[in-house]
């Protein structure tokens, strides 16, 4: 499939093959094992980028902050990533933050009418813990608890307790990433009913195989390929937020004291034994397993996230309220 007058952002699009289906979200939600599954199908092409975000263009960095070099900055290299998908193959590219972008649905149906959407919905309450672990993580959030996190919402807001390195405000807004039926509307909106697919994050994880058979189904391929089940992208807990923000500014080699080690570990060192070297001491000195689920906080995003477990219930004609156990709430 080509565009020849799609336009994105004041750039248009000539001759180039565009996606033909996107995995809009969530984090935490099975996005990335879904993507890895799909990706090994034959009649599929996803690039090796995961996450473009080109259109979320609400949710980008602000201007001179710097940038992941890989992200395409205009359409012409966005394209660029489906350019090997064979003509037969269905085009794809999954962005989780498309779901939380209030640009991205109508942007993607400018660019691609025809488009196939899916999205996957978790609990919020589990949603909101692991999205914030892996916020943690990826140097995204520097409060390490998630109560306090949550408390920080409103200055954050205002554009105040931000992390040093990271100036995107809305993706510490903890309640707008479970604002599930604003989302899902922004793309029924763009798009008719038969183009998205809405997947429960429950079951995915309670048989991998047949939501992933469904999957394909709704992008009309083969669904009797081999499937192989996947875990990817697990939750860790970070034990120390200024440990994790030493080794990667070490690996980064930020600031006066890193850059000459850095200049000499690289000098020394194949690039593959230092991803290695790093992904272990990670995984031995920085990550953790989770702690036990805050049990009281928990209780309390419940109660808190009702009404809108509620409202997907009946917009989705399917019981979530007694799925995620909201009908047994004191």
């Amino acid at each position: 499939m080509t565009a020849s007058t799609e336009q994105v952002g004041g750039e248009r699009a000539t001759g180039r093959r565009v996606p033909d289906f996107f995995v809009v979200g969530h984090h935490k939600s099975g996005t990335t094992a879904l993507y890895e599954m799909l990706r090994r199908h034959p009649q599929i092409f996803m690039p090796a980028l995961k996450e473009p975000r080109y259109f979320a263009t609400d949710l980008r960095r602000r201007a001179g902050q710097q940038r992941a070099s890989r992200l395409p900055d205009t359409l012409e290299q966005y394209l660029a990533l489906f350019a090997r998908a064979r003509p037969e193959q269905r085009a794809g590219e999954a962005t989780p933050l498309y779901l939380l972008s209030h640009t991205a649905a109508s942007a993607i149906a400018d660019v691609q009418p025809a488009a196939r959407i899916i999205a996957i919905l978790r609990e919020p309450a589990s949603f909101l813990r692991s999205l914030h672990l892996q916020f943690v993580q990826n140097h995204v959030e520097s409060e390490n608890d998630l109560r306090r996190a949550l408390a920080l919402e409103g200055a954050r807001r205002e554009g105040k307790s931000m992390p040093r390195r990271f100036q995107m405000p809305r993706m510490l807004m903890y309640a707008e990433h479970v604002s599930y039926v604003e989302q899902l509307r922004r793309y029924h909106e763009a798009f008719s009913p038969e183009q998205v697919l809405v997947l429960i994050y429950d079951d995915f994880r309670n048989d991998n195989e047949a939501t992933v058979r469904r999957v394909l189904r709704f992008l009309e391929v083969d669904e009797t390929a081999p499937v192989q089940a996947l875990e990817a992208n697990p939750t860790v807990q970070v034990r120390s937020v200024g440990l994790s923000d030493l080794v990667r500014g070490l690996y980064m080699g930020r600031g006066p004291l890193w850059r000459p080690v850095k200049a000499a570990v690289k000098a020394a060192t194949p690039r593959r034994l230092r991803r290695k070297a790093l992904e272990t001491l990670h995984r031995r000195v920085v990550y953790s397993s989770p702690s036990p689920p805050d049990e009281e906080l928990a209780l309390e995003l419940r109660r808190r996230f009702r009404g809108e477990v509620v409202a997907l219930s009946e917009y989705l004609d399917r019981d979530l309220v007694s799925l995620w156990g909201y009908d047994r709430l004191d």
